[in-house]
């Protein structure tokens, strides 16, 4: 069993999640730019629902609407939405992204995803888990594809993903003229490998912006950097 995974402003049951609160929702939820004050937002395959309640809590949009296919997933989303501040501008909807894209004729000024990727390699004796981990649940190309049709002119979708599959996925997101803006890339330590890149695309070309954050100087020390980004979640930061 999951234990509850408290936050500032809201609490996160994830007992029948296959996929934990991890370090890569928080990360993306805090780094997310709402300078634009989006009216609408679409979290692509929601999980516990985190990522939608840390942009509840950053911003003023009025439709939050999440995706989840996994039925637990889903069941928990729900709940931990309606425990929520904010349930009245959450709503999660059983389906696959597939389906949502063709029926939603409405466009996202913010669409946000911590897809499920598939990065260590190996299978574990948890179905349900690979099931979350795997990316042909939904594989990257899928994902874009709905983001552009789904992201109004001037919206912005933002990913995280490994650092190995960041040429990739720009080079896949650029054939339905998505384009970079802003990448941060991500390190445990100061002498660890880059881990995760999290990018921010529109429809518009420009100069990318690029940032490193280094999470921990060692083992449980936290950098000034990460702590800013993510003290208004973390209750101990």
């Amino acid at each position: 069993m999951g234990k509850p995974f408290k936050f500032k402003q809201f609490v996160i049951n994830q007992d029948q999640c296959a996929m934990k609160i991890g370090t890569d929702s928080v990360l993306l939820g805090a780094w997310i730019s709402i300078v634009k004050n989006p009216f609408s937002i679409l979290d692509i395959g929601a999980g516990t629902g985190v990522l939608s309640l840390m942009l509840a809590q950053r911003t003023h949009a009025e439709l939050i609407d999440a995706i989840e296919i996994d039925d637990n997933s889903y069941e928990q989303c729900v709940d931990n939405f309606e425990q929520s501040h904010w349930g009245d501008r959450l709503f999660c909807y059983h389906t696959s992204l597939e389906e949502f894209t063709e029926e939603i004729e409405d466009k996202y000024d913010l669409i946000v995803s911590n897809p499920p990727f598939y990065s260590e390699d190996y299978k574990t004796e948890n179905k349900q888990r690979d099931l979350a981990r795997f990316t042909d649940v939904m594989p990257f190309e899928h994902l874009i594809d709905s983001a552009s049709k789904l992201l109004s002119d001037n919206g912005t979708f933002s990913v995280i993903i490994p650092f190995k599959e960041e040429v990739s996925f720009i080079n896949l997101a650029s054939k339905v003229n998505l384009f970079p803006n802003n990448i941060l890339h991500v390190k445990g330590n100061l002498t660890s490998e880059i881990k995760r890149s999290l990018i921010e695309f529109s429809f518009r070309e420009s100069d990318i912006k690029k940032s490193e954050l280094i999470i921990e100087t060692r083992r449980h020390q936290y950098t000034q950097d990460y702590i800013n980004l993510t003290k208004d979640f973390y209750l101990k930061m």
